[in-house]
């Protein structure tokens, strides 16, 4: 079957944050929003078809997660990651971010370290500072618009307090796929000085052909007993708004960690529609997400030749996973406050600003590429007539 992802779907009036309530965020909602890393397509069939099959039963009552449900998740990370779990090593959340929550509280004390890469996705540090932990930071190394990891920083930040690493595979917001030895040096450091590792892997599935995505866990038993993995199929199948994660711990103690600390707060039973969802998009959605990956990969490199063509001072980051573009805006010599007001107020593109990401994303936007083609081409037509006005 072929997928129509041109479909242009108007989703003001459903209350989506990302076009109803832009103005929150941007000052005005007179924009086009590219910004909360969620769709502008429908989800699979698939999934709409099994939510409306459960709808038609009437009855919303409490609800379990049946069998086939895990089968589903350790089928799917199986056939995609190449990588055999167990049905006791599965654990729920209601999204990554409360998973992570969560995997901070069990993991550590008021007061330990916690370290993330930046640029990083910034619910991570609202994770580490909500909690009463201690923000650590080891910054990427950005080597010509290649992002690496910098383990001699991350050495070097390692103290006695420091109890977890927030990793982020693949990386959001700079696109990076990490390689099983990039992978494996820095889970060396982890073991090497007890740290546990918070592997959020929401976009694994998101990964082009070119490359391949690597569960942290999957490297060696020991990585495996010291890692706890966060899978989703939100991003994957645009389900965010049915609250449904999955959380993946080899080490017995660590789930049971975990489940105290999800138990301790009330989350245990998630979302009847989010259960069905998840075993449909799993069981059904593959052949949806090869032609998603592509026309996503297609939307890329339209922005990107369209840049080198006509704007080649805005320099677009290798995408090599998620559908997240990592635009650099340097060129342009703009303040934080100047290159908002560009954007949003003269181009009106609602990018999601750089800074927010940490120090180390000043200068640059996020864009969502997961919509039609004619939003990227409207965003770029925008651009570039808000660029012939400035004089620079």
């Amino acid at each position: 079957m072929q997928y129509d992802f041109d479909k242009i779907i108007d989703r003001r009036g459903s209350n989506c944050l990302k076009w109803d309530f832009a103005s929150t965020f941007f000052g005005t909602n007179d924009l086009l929003p590219m910004w909360v890393a969620d769709m502008d397509f429908e989800s699979p069939p698939s999934v709409l078809n099994a939510i409306r099959r459960r709808a038609e039963h009437g009855v919303f009552g409490y609800t379990a997660r049946p069998q086939s449900y895990y089968q589903a998740i350790i089928n799917w990370v199986e056939k995609r990651h190449n990588w055999q779990i167990k049905r006791e090593w599965l654990s729920y959340a209601p999204g990554v971010v409360p998973a992570i929550h969560l995997c901070i509280m069990a993991f550590s004390h008021p007061g330990d370290k916690v370290i993330v890469q930046t640029p990083a996705y910034y619910p991570f540090f609202s994770a580490v500072r909500n909690t009463g932990r201690q923000l650590e930071t080891n910054p990427l190394k950005n080597v010509e618009g290649h992002y690496e990891m910098d383990f001699d920083d991350l050495e070097k930040k390692i103290d006695s307090r420091t109890k977890i690493l927030i990793l982020c595979n693949p990386h959001n917001p700079v696109g990076r796929v990490w390689t099983r030895d990039e992978l494996a040096r820095i889970g060396e450091i982890c073991l090497k000085h007890d740290i546990k590792i918070i592997s959020d892997e929401i976009h694994s599935d998101l990964v082009f052909k070119e490359y391949e995505h690597t569960p942290m866990a999957s490297l060696s038993e020991d990585l495996a007993l010291q890692t706890i993995t966060c899978i989703s199929p939100s991003k994957t199948f645009n389900l965010a708004g049915l609250s449904t994660a999955v959380v993946i711990a080899p080490n017995k103690r660590m789930l049971q960690e975990y489940n105290n600390a999800l138990s301790s707060v009330g989350l245990g039973l998630g979302n009847v529609f989010g259960i069905v969802a998840l075993e449909a998009a799993y069981s059904h959605g593959e052949e949806w997400l090869e032609q998603l990956l592509t026309y996503i990969k297609g939307n890329y490199e339209y922005m990107k030749e369209f840049l080198k063509q006509h704007l080649p001072q805005i320099k677009i980051t290798e995408l090599q996973g998620t559908y997240l573009a990592w635009l650099d805006f340097r060129d342009f010599g703009m303040t934080t406050k100047e290159l908002r007001d560009f954007l949003y107020n003269k181009a009106k593109v609602g990018f999601e600003d750089g800074s927010v990401f940490g120090k180390e994303g000043e200068g640059f936007m996020r864009v969502n590429l997961a919509c039609p083609r004619s939003t990227i081409e409207e965003a770029m037509r925008r651009l570039i007539e808000a660029h012939r006005k400035l004089n620079i």
